[in-house]
């Protein structure tokens, strides 16, 4: 445990941490993969160009300061970065790397500020919470091997097929080369891909699971981004994959992870509303699914957001299972304008995913929501479904970035 004094250190360097917090991660990585180039292959390269992945840390580290004497209140903070972590082959060995290069930041960045005792209690709270994390990690990573059919590590999968669901979106069909089981998952997590970049090295993605689980093979969807352009990486696995990989050709898949799923034993009476922008229906639709078998009595209610018709995925699925199902309804959402010969009509419509289009489908305010999509997307929703007052516990969702740019309302 924590001494007093090493916590009350911490905890005095919240201010500092939320005014220079960016600035402390931006140096911690820069310094990190100079230093010590073996782990740059776990990070997202379009995640650090970006810099989400330094706003994220900025955030982590306040809050985690702020909270270092209650450290209930981030359970679910460390079981987002705890999945984070399996699906990227983070071991114990990471961590003292890590250490070492965050506490030389904070002595770089903070200069004076960066007293003996301030250092001496940073390397105390980061050992605690390195223990945490290596425990919990731990855990998973021996659920995943020991499950049937599971593994840890990589595992090399065949693509069994590969299938173009809209313009932009291609579903690759994966079972396992050596032809043993396909372990089972929670609806909603996600697999990780592995791929070698043109340096000679290898570079990793999360993919959301987007059928059902049960089924004797995995199915990631992916979207093609934009082309990447030289000394630019976003896109260049998406990109990749739809155009040089093939059926027949194998991909290393880690087991699958994530924190955001549904909870099958959750039978409450109240509606399920599932909402999805863009490629955000693949986890959205494998939670549908699964829905629609344990919850059979259950209203829900899906909406789906896209630019157009031409880029959208899914919908012959989705008013299938709506015309299987009675207690299933669908919208579709387009923020593009109608092309000529193309109707919007019944369960269709022009605009974006507002406040007004969910309150006018769904029965009752009070229900469970399940939303995954862009970023000003995610915001706009979670937003809104705050100002409803919605019970934290009926609010799932899986979001990338500093929490607190949930907090402030954006447009679409």
């Amino acid at each position: 445990m924590l001494d007093q004094k090493a916590i009350r250190i911490v905890k005095s360097t919240v201010p500092i941490l939320q005014e220079h917090g960016e600035t402390l991660t931006k140096h911690f990585y820069k310094r990190m993969f100079a230093h010590n180039p073996e782990v740059a292959p776990l990070f997202n390269n379009s995640n650090q160009s970006g810099g989400t992945q330094q706003r994220a840390l900025a955030g982590a580290i306040a809050a985690y300061a702020a909270n270092i004497d209650n450290l209930e209140v981030l359970g679910g903070a460390i079981e987002l970065i705890t999945n984070k972590h399996v699906s990227l082959q983070i071991k114990p060995e990471h961590y003292p790397i890590v250490g070492e290069n965050l506490l030389a930041s904070i002595k770089e960045v903070l200069g004076d500020g960066a007293t003996d005792d301030v250092i001496d209690a940073w390397a105390k709270a980061y050992g605690f919470l390195a223990d945490i994390m290596i425990g919990r990690e731990k855990q998973v990573y021996e659920d995943n091997a020991t499950k049937e059919g599971g593994w840890e590590g990589f595992r090399s999968f065949k693509i069994e097929r590969k299938v173009e669901e809209s313009s932009v979106i291609t579903s690759f069909y994966l079972k396992p080369e050596d032809g043993g089981k396909v372990p089972s998952y929670l609806a909603g997590q996600y697999i990780t891909v592995r791929t070698s970049t043109p340096e000679g090295g290898t570079t990793m993605r999360n993919y959301s699971l987007s059928d059902k689980p049960g089924n004797d093979y995995f199915r990631i969807s992916v979207k093609k981004e934009t082309d990447p352009q030289p000394g630019i990486p976003d896109g260049y696995v998406s990109n990749k994959l739809h155009k040089e990989y093939e059926v027949g050709d194998t991909l290393e898949v880690a087991p699958p992870c994530g924190d955001f799923y549904l909870n099958t034993h959750d039978q409450h009476k109240r509606p399920l509303v599932l909402m999805a922008a863009g490629i955000g229906i693949t986890p959205i639709l494998s939670i549908l699914q699964t829905a629609l078998e344990a919850m059979p009595e259950r209203d829900v209610i899906v909406i789906h957001g896209s630019l157009n018709e031409d880029v959208q995925a899914f919908k012959s699925t989705l008013e299938a299972l709506s015309e299987k199902h009675p207690k299933l309804s669908v919208h579709f959402r387009y923020s593009d304008p109608v092309k000529e010969g193309v109707s919007r009509e019944g369960n269709a419509s022009t605009g974006f995913v507002d406040a007004e289009l969910i309150e006018s489908l769904i029965p009752s305010r009070h229900a469970d929501y399940y939303f995954c999509g862009p970023k000003p997307f995610m915001v706009n929703i979670y937003h809104e479904l705050l100002m409803w007052g919605i019970p934290a516990s009926q609010v799932h969702f899986e979001f990338f970035g500093p929490r607190e740019a949930l907090e402030k309302p954006a447009a679409v």
